[in-house]
């Protein structure tokens, strides 16, 4: 692989687009950093290296932005739904690869067709949706985290089904006739064969319901109130009402977004070695 790489690319040009790359996405990163631990008044002149350093920012952040209950909302939330997500996408996805019935087809096409529809086309319909439930039910919907999880898994659920499906099929059905021969059901074989070989597209489908949860703002605007506001919304808010004032708290707004970041960059070197070989399933027959 390296000798087609050096044929295609000299060895100094190489290097170069390594470094542009570094740096168009190090930058901004680094200016975050940076600016997290300057002052307001350092941020707003365009200090990039900060002459007077304040990491109490990252103290204040908990009391100004409320972030630590926004926090646990979002991992409650996102936690859930990647949980429910990567069960029900790889039993979903074991019935549509294994068993053939009529209709698997149309499953499969309307999968695919429901990625088409832009989430905010959905925003109206879902709220008129839990507003009519609450009122037939006589119980609180909007407000109310499981409202999100429930919005959040039926976005994630096409997607990750999907994923799955395309993993699944890269598996050998002699591991299933295998394991029947045994006396294996098709639960055992689910529980004790097919989910263990699945890690990886196990791994990228509850990573991406994760973050449709971690990373909506629309959704999560709508559907909470101030007890129930994800990270995203706080700092949403937080960054809505420093408009119009004076000096703009810059260093605790980079601070709460990079506390924000944390999770989801723990997330992604904990499970790095699955993504790869998740994302690339199916690529090859």
């Amino acid at each position: 692989m390296s000798n087609e790489v050096n044929r295609l690319l000299p060895r100094p040009l190489q290097v170069a687009v390594l470094v542009l790359l570094l740096a168009f996405v190090g930058g901004p990163v680094l200016y975050m950093v940076l600016a997290s631990i300057n002052s307001d008044l350092g941020v707003a002149a365009g200090e990039f290296w900060p002459r007077q350093l304040d990491p109490a920012n990252y103290v204040r952040i908990w009391s100004t932005v409320d972030l630590g209950k926004g926090l646990v909302n979002s991992i409650v939330v996102a936690g859930a739904t990647a949980l429910a997500c990567g069960l029900a996408s790889v039993s979903t996805a074991y019935v549509l690869v294994r068993h053939a019935f009529l209709g698997r087809l149309t499953i499969l096409r309307g999968l695919l067709a429901l990625q088409s529809i832009p989430g905010t086309l959905m925003l109206l319909p879902v709220f008129v949706l839990f507003a009519s439930l609450a009122n037939i039910l006589e119980i609180t919907v909007i407000g109310t985290r499981w409202a999100l999880f429930i919005t959040y898994l039926t976005f994630a659920l096409p997607f990750s089904t999907w994923i799955m499906v395309t993993y699944l099929r890269g598996l050998p059905r002699e591991l299933d006739e295998a394991a029947r021969v045994d006396g294996a059901s098709s639960w055992r074989i689910l529980t004790r064969v097919v989910v263990p070989l699945s890690w990886p597209g196990l791994v990228v489908a509850c990573i991406f319901a994760f973050l449709l949860g971690w990373n909506d703002v629309l959704f999560a605007s709508v559907l909470t109130n101030p007890d129930t506001r994800t990270a995203a919304v706080s700092l949403q808010v937080f960054g809505t009402s420093q408009e119009g004032g004076a000096i703009p708290l810059y260093g605790q707004l980079m601070a709460a977004a990079l506390v924000c970041a944390v999770p989801v960059v723990a997330l992604y070197l904990a499970f790095q070695r699955y993504l790869v070989g998740g994302l690339t399933a199916g690529g090859v027959k």
